[in-house]
C-alpha cells in the first residue's frame, strides 16, 4: 500500500508503510536531509502505531503471495517430472490403470502416516479407478532408511495387493520400525529371504530412495505424509474427505480444485 505523507516543510514524500521493515525507500529518498528523513520516519511510525492492521494485512498478503509462488513452482516440477507418477523404483497399488493417480510420500515410522493408512485404504476401496503410488521418504532416522530399503527390495517379489498387504502390516507395526521389523514381516508373509537380502544390496534400491529424496527436495516437502494429486501438493494427514474431494475434482476437471 502506497501512502502519501506531507511533512511540515511542505515536502511530499511517497513512502511504503513497510519501509521500516526493510523495504527499499523510493528513488529520490537519498536527496532528503537527515532532518527530513527523521521526520518522515516518525510519521510512518505514528501511522503504523495508530493503524496496526496495515501490518497485519501486509503479512497476510505476503503469505498469500509466497504460497502462490510455491504452488506455481511445485506445479512446474510436477509437470516436468514424469517419474513422480510413474517410476520403476516405487510401488503402485490400487488400480494400476486407474484414471486418477494419488502419490503418497511416507515414512514407516511416521505416526501421521499410520493414522492416514485407514483413509488411504478407504479411498482405494471406494474408488476402483484410483491408482496409488507409494514413495518411501525415510526422513525419521536410520530405522526408517532400513525399512525403506527392505520394502524397496521386496517389490521384486511382492506387487499389487500383496505389496499393499505388506505395506499395511509394516506401517501398522507398533514401536520403532527398522530392518529387523521389516524383514520379520516379509518372512511372515512368505518372502524368499535370501533373494530379499541380495536385492537389498542392489544399486536400484539406493537409486530409488535417492530419486524420492530429490523429488521431495524439489517440491519443498518438509514432512510426511505428503500427497500429490493432479498438480497439487497436499501436506499432512488431512483426512479422507479432503483427499476424496481433490481426487474427485481431478476426475471431473483434471485439477485438484475445479474453477
Amino acid at each position: 500500500m502506497k501512502v502519501l505523507f506531507r511533512t511540515a516543510t511542505g515536502l511530499a514524500a511517497p513512502l511504503f508503510c513497510l519501509g521500516l521493515l526493510g523495504v527499499a525507500m523510493p528513488a529520490g529518498a537519498a536527496e532528503f536531509s537527515p532532518a527530513q528523513t527523521k521526520e518522515m520516519g516518525a510519521i510512518v511510525r505514528d501511522y503504523l502505531v495508530n493503524n496496526p492492521e496495515v501490518l497485519r494485512d501486509a503479512m497476510v498478503e505476503l503469505d498469500r503471495r509466497e504460497k502462490a509462488e510455491q504452488a506455481a513452482a511445485r506445479e512446474k516440477i510436477i509437470s516436468e517430472n514424469s517419474h513422480l507418477f510413474s517410476s520403476p523404483h516405487q510401488a503402485v497399488v490400487g488400480n494400476p490403470n486407474g484414471k486418477v493417480t494419488l502419490v503418497e510420500f511416507f515414512d514407516y515410522n511416521c505416526g501421521y502416516c499410520k493414522k492416514s493408512l485407514d483413509d488411504l485404504a478407504k479411498l482405494m476401496k471406494d474408488d476402483p479407478n484410483l491408482r496409488v503410488v507409494l514413495k518411501d521418504f525415510p526422513v525419521l532416522g536410520p530405522g526408517s532408511v532400513e525399512a525403506a530399503q527392505v520394502a524397496s527390495a521386496l517389490r521384486n517379489q511382492f506387487s499389487g495387493d500383496k505389496f499393499w498387504a505388506y505395506h499395511q502390516k509394516l506401517l501398522s507395526t507398533r514401536g520403532q520400525v527398522g530392518k529387523a521389523q521389516a524383514l520379520a514381516v516379509a518372512k511372515e508373509m512368505g518372502a524368499d529371504m535370501g533373494k530379499l537380502e541380495r536385492d537389498m544390496a542392489s544399486p536400484d534400491v539406493k537409486a530409488g530412495i535417492q530419486e524420492v529424496m530429490q523429488m521431495a527436495d524439489g517440491l519443498n516437502l518438509t514432512g510426511t505424509p505428503s500427497w500429490v494429486v493432479g498438480k497439487e501438493v497436499v501436506v499432512g494427514a488431512v483426512g479422507y474427505d479432503e483427499l476424496k474431494g481433490k481426487i474427485g475434482n481431478v476426475a471431473k476437471c483434471g485439477k485438484a480444485v475445479c474453477s
